[in-house]
Parts: C-alpha cells; structure tokens; sequence
C-alpha cells in the first residue's frame, strides 16, 4: 500500500488534472454535453494507452539508446522543472480551438495528460515501486482525470476563476519541486 502511494502523488502530480481543467472547460466550451462525455472518454482511453505504452518499451527504448536512468531523471527533471515554470509564471494556460471529434485524443490525452511529466515520472517510478503499483497508480489518477473532466462544470462553479488559478499555481510549484528532487537524485546515481 505504501507502495502506490508513494508512486500515485508524484502522478498525481505530474498528470496536473486541475491544472488541465481550465483548459478542458475552454476547449469543450460550446460543445453538446453528450459529445463532451465523449470527449471525457477519449481523453482516459489515450491518455491510459500512451502511459503504459511508454511503460513498456520506454526502458528498452533507453537502453537502445544508450540513455541511463540517471541521464533520463536528469533531462527529465530539467525538463518537469521548465514546464513547471512555465505554468507558474504564465497568466493562463494557452487556448485555441481544436476539432471536437478529435479533442479527447489531442491535445487533451496527449500531450495534456500523457505529457512529458507523467511519461518520464511513470518510466522512473517503474524502476522504483515495479511495474504493477506503478500501472495501478497511472491508470487511478487518469481515471480520476477522467471523472474531475465529467464534473467540470460543477467544479468551476466551487472554485471559480480565481480558486482554479490558486490550485494550477500550487500543482505546479509541487511539480517543480519534484523536478528538483530528479535532478538530485539523478546526479547521486551518475556518481554512485
């Protein structure tokens, strides 16, 4: 039990579905409620497909590449550490109005929910926790995506604009920690 949890609050983290929602309620915006259900699942569905993907061949691909894990935390803290400031630093995440048949696939699922945070954070946590908590702890906080999306609405009316901003700004200020934390820990395994 210990196990997912430490696995699922950096995915937690790293997936930022409240980060993501102000941008879900803008790209779905005008579209018929039953079409954004749709959506909601289309997003889970690749979001789900990409992460555990990359979980299987990811660490082959590394290996093909000459890539070691202590390379990959690195880059992948330097880059979880830029995205993070951008979030913190920028006003609003960016809007543009994309195809509704395809939203849930794109831009939602990828690269907003299986983006370069979770795929990197879900390669290293595999190596840490194994591969079935580190599944389990993917696949629960995409689901948990997934239904934060279906009830969008209803929670942009608790938090209004300014309680989505408050929340966006601490889930990336926690990611950019974790981010630091990688750096770190990838530079202790390159001298050990």
């Amino acid at each position: 039990m210990k196990a997912f949890w430490l696995s699922f609050v950096p995915l937690f983290v790293a997936v930022d579905a409240i980060g993501v929602l102000p941008m879900f309620m803008s790209l779905s915006q005008g579209i018929d409620p039953r079409r954004v259900r749709r959506v909601v699942i289309q997003s889970v569905i690749t979001a789900l497909a990409v992460a555990l993907l990359f979980m299987a061949v990811g660490t082959a691909l590394l290996h093909l590449l000459g890539i070691t894990l202590s390379d990959f935390m690195i880059a992948g803290g330097i880059l979880l550490f830029v995205i993070s400031m951008s979030d913190l630093l920028s006003h609003d995440k960016s809007q543009r109005r994309v195809d509704p048949d395809s939203l849930g696939a794109v831009p939602l699922g990828v690269p907003l929910l299986a983006g370069p945070a979770l795929l990197t954070t879900s390669v290293l946590l595999t190596k840490v926790h194994g591969f079935p908590v580190t599944i389990i702890a993917v696949a629960v906080n995409i689901l948990l995506a997934g239904v934060l999306f279906r009830f969008a609405g209803f929670l942009q009316r608790i938090l209004g604009k300014t309680g989505e901003k408050i929340v966006s700004k601490i889930a990336s200020l926690l990611l950019a920690a974790y981010a630091v934390m990688m750096v770190r820990r990838g530079v202790e395994l390159f001298f050990l």
